[in-house]
């Protein structure tokens, strides 16, 4: 198989991959050149002053993951609609150099009222269910943005986005919660899973939030542990939203700090988690290129 060059371009950051011809990684770069911070939208500059040496073997190909074909990004790939596999994705690839630079589409859900998008995380189930020999799960995608995905036979049938990251980041930095939580604290797993447990109290988390307000001006979170608690309540609230019948494997793909949470509040909920890092994309470009 020829070489491949894998990439991973999102909102904030951008990194890539050098892989042999059986699909080793051989090399990696990072940058933090993002779809947001490309300097005059020059995104052909960027992606030669990075991997044009990569790409100089004869036969190389590149494929490109996330927001960097978005509306935003190099060039719009449209979304290719669940349920798909990736034999759909290859088909809907945006092929910016005929032969030798592609962006995947991404994914749309479109079977429920509203739809749901996603652009980089299909690449990393497909990756995933390579490694793990899946050819049926649910996976979990953890973030600023959290994806949920169900397959079957080797297809991604549907998903659901929660805005879990971000409603941390504005209420620990942004809200009146700020002036009594250390949004950078370490985890307190004790703490935390206190708050994935009162995410199902039904009470929502509209009042459940101010919850941490209320514990630490009588003195039973500190600042540190607000961090945690807090963070307890909205992966509690996202969890609280899914089917999870005792027993199943979630298969959780992302950093490692955030997958350690989620799968402590599914162990929780007795669950058990198989983890996968950048690993995912890698092997999720290089299915892609079969």
């Amino acid at each position: 198989m020829p070489p491949l060059i894998a990439v991973d371009w999102g909102t904030s950051s951008l990194r890539g991959a050098r892989l042999d011809d059986v699909g080793r990684v051989l090399e990696e770069k990072s940058a933090p050149l993002g779809i947001l911070n490309v300097p005059n939208g020059d995104f052909a500059g960027v992606f030669a002053s990075l991997f044009s040496e990569w790409m100089k073997p004869a036969g190389s190909v590149c494929l490109i993951s996330g927001m960097a074909g978005s509306r935003q990004g190099w060039v719009e790939a449209p979304y290719v609609a669940c349920p798909a596999g990736p034999d759909e994705l290859r088909q809907g690839l945006h092929w910016i150099e005929p032969g030798r630079i592609a962006l995947v589409p991404g994914l749309s859900d479109e079977q429920r009222d509203v739809p749901d998008v996603m652009r980089g995380e299909e690449v990393q189930i497909f990756g995933a269910m390579r490694l793990a020999g899946l050819v049926d799960g649910l996976f979990v995608l953890p973030g600023t943005h959290s994806k949920w995905a169900s397959v079957e036979g080797g297809r991604i049938t549907g998903f659901r986005t929660f805005m879990t990251g971000e409603f941390y980041g504005l209420l620990s930095q942004h809200s009146i919660l700020a002036r009594t939580l250390e949004a950078e604290a370490p985890l307190d797993e004790a703490v935390f899973l206190r708050g994935v447990a009162r995410a199902g109290n039904g009470e929502g988390l509209l009042h459940n939030a101010f919850g941490v307000r209320a514990l630490a001006l009588f003195g039973r979170l500190s600042p540190a542990e607000s961090a945690s608690y807090l963070s307890g309540l909205l992966i509690g609230e996202e969890l609280h939203r899914q089917k999870l019948p005792a027993g199943r494997e979630v298969i959780a793909i992302g950093a490692a700090a955030l997958t350690a949470r989620y799968a402590l509040a599914l162990g929780q909920r007795g669950l058990s988690v198989r983890t996968f890092g950048a690993e995912a994309t890698w092997a999720g470009l290089r299915t892609l290129q079969a």
